[in-house]
């Protein structure tokens, strides 16, 4: 399954790659702004802090619209811009759930982490252990919750919830999925992070839940059926077809197809 979801991703990345960089423009601005306008300012340090964490919310809430975006690209669709932006409405509060999610975590992990283990001992070891272990779980279940929401729509805690029985029903996928996310990020570099960027984050995201949510559809179908082997190469057949045969030399060379 793992192998094809990195197929599809990339394929499916490939016929929209305009898309992606149109979103990520936005992402690029927002950072932006949050990043340097503190800079140009000449603002002390706890208005840059402010605006990091203002831009984490902002960041947060436009990756909120680019769910809904690439929902669509997994979908083997083509999202418009205009479209995609008229989810607004949709998007906005679980993208400020996310980003407090985000903003909470990382002064967790940069202040509160810290703290604890300045104080020394047992007790001071073990909150910072636990502080850890708590941000480093709502990261995991967090990658599923956008696009939970894009694809099944629902509420807020309703998505929460299932973020988190998919992290402890895939929790070697959910690991994968972390890394490969965070590869994603680490190749946008050299691109100004306009490819593959924190849209094709979502992306990823999007092309997980699809595909992962075929699996509990067929125990809904298979009652008692062995949930740690479904047949992933039947359930994901239409799939495949859709996909086509792709080969990185007929991108190249399509005149040879």
């Amino acid at each position: 399954m793992i192998g094809f979801y990195v197929k599809k991703a990339f394929w499916d990345g490939w016929d929209n790659v305009l898309g992606l960089a149109v979103f990520n423009l936005g992402h690029v601005v927002i950072g932006s702004l949050a990043f340097f306008l503190p800079s140009i300012l000449n603002a002390g340090s706890f208005v840059f802090m402010l605006c990091i964490g203002v831009g984490i919310l902002g960041l947060s809430v436009w990756q909120a619209v680019v769910a809904f975006a690439m929902r669509k690209v997994a979908d083997f669709g083509t999202p418009g811009f205009r479209e995609s932006l008229a989810c607004f409405a949709d998007a906005w509060k679980p993208g400020l759930v996310l980003g407090a999610t985000l903003v909470i975590s990382l002064f967790s992990m940069i202040v509160g982490i810290p703290f604890y283990l300045s104080r020394g001992g047992f007790l001071g070891g073990v909150l910072a252990s636990l502080l850890f272990w708590t941000c480093l779980i709502l990261l995991l279940a967090s990658q599923y919750f956008l696009p939970l929401v894009a694809r099944r729509g629902g509420g807020l805690r309703r998505n929460a919830k299932h973020a988190f029985v998919l992290l402890a029903d895939n929790p070697g996928f959910s690991l994968f999925l972390f890394f490969y996310r965070l590869a994603t990020i680490i190749l946008s570099v050299p691109m100004a992070f306009l490819l593959p960027g924190l849209a094709g984050v979502a992306l990823a995201g999007a092309e997980a839940i699809k595909l992962r949510l075929k699996k509990y559809e067929w125990l809904e179908q298979n009652p008692g059926a062995d949930r740690k082997n479904p047949p992933w190469d039947s359930l994901l057949e239409e799939e495949k077809e859709l996909l086509g045969k792709r080969t990185l030399k007929n991108m190249i060379f399509p005149w040879k197809d």
